[in-house]
């Protein structure tokens, strides 16, 4: 089954809680779920934890590279650009967990004194869990603990009390903050505008000048933070997410190869082949063959 991501207005992802009144989205999750085995980058307003459960993969946080194998977990704070992969198209078992900071804002003083910090510490966009560090075992473990009572009616208590715990855990070992994170979160929301324009109008036709424009930078400083957070051009970019954007279409819908390189935003179906078959060692509609038949 395909993993798809949703944008809101503000461009980043609308989650699809588990249930309409509590801010809780638990899933067990596969890489070979994400076309190329890569999820595409986002944001939100959710802290997100991740654990391993078998095979391994590598994760980007703002530009930063974390080796995940089994047993490992990572914790991203709220509002970071991240997205999990294998560039090797190697499997991996995961527990993902979104859960929204509102669940511990019991009161206006808690938020303030407990929840705020956490959230607005540049210095901590992220943690790496490793089972050989108590406190983060801990962690881990109420990861795995969520996980199995996900389908109990009982999950939004069950869920406060391990986000508490975990919550707990994060601001005694949490960071001080500094002034050069702080100048680099200014870089990282040029970033999520940029990228957050290219989600929202890939099907057009879009140049870098206009990249650069969604983000109040000049070319050079775009393609710079590009570099910087996702290791390629903007453009490269650009044509990555159409391309997975068309997978979608090649798997779920009966649109010709040249209707779904036109909707995706490519000028025409000879150039959309050549380019999906320079990415994926096929054609399109060898992809589509292959996938009805699975």
């Amino acid at each position: 089954m395909l993993t798809l991501i949703e944008l809101k207005d503000d461009r980043s992802e609308k989650v699809h809680y588990d249930n309409s009144d509590y801010p809780i989205y638990i899933r067990y999750g596969r890489l070979s779920h994400y076309p190329n085995y890569a999820a595409p980058s986002h944001w939100h307003d959710d802290i997100e934890l991740i654990m391993v459960l078998a095979g391994e993969m590598k994760y980007n946080v703002n530009g930063k590279i974390i080796n995940l194998a089994n047993g490992n977990g990572i914790f991203v704070n709220a509002r970071q650009m991240h997205f999990g992969f294998s560039d090797t198209r190697t499997e991996c078992d995961f527990i993902c967990i979104l859960l929204h900071p509102l669940l511990l804002c019991s009161t206006s003083s808690c938020e303030n004194d407990f929840i705020l910090p956490v959230i607005h510490n540049n210095a901590m966009p992220y943690i790496f869990l490793d089972t050989d560090i108590t406190w983060q075992e801990k962690i881990l473990e109420q990861i795995h603990f969520i996980y199995t009572r996900k389908d109990l009616k009982t999950v939004p208590l069950d869920v406060q009390s391990s986000f508490s715990a975990i919550w707990s855990l994060l601001y005694e070992h949490m960071p001080p903050d500094d002034t050069m994170t702080s100048l680099r979160s200014n870089d990282l929301t040029i970033t999520r505008n940029m990228v957050g324009f290219i989600q929202k109008y890939y099907t057009q036709k879009i140049s870098l000048t206009d990249i650069a424009a969604s983000g109040a930078v000049g070319q050079s400083k775009c393609c710079k933070l590009f570099a910087k957070y996702f290791s390629q051009t903007p453009n490269v970019y650009l044509t990555q997410y159409r391309l997975n954007k068309s997978i979608e279409l090649l798997r779920y819908t009966d649109l010709s190869i040249i209707e779904i390189a036109l909707s995706v935003g490519f000028n025409g179906a000879s150039y959309y082949a050549e380019t999906f078959r320079k990415w994926f060692g096929k054609n399109p509609t060898e992809f589509r063959k292959e996938e009805r038949q699975k």
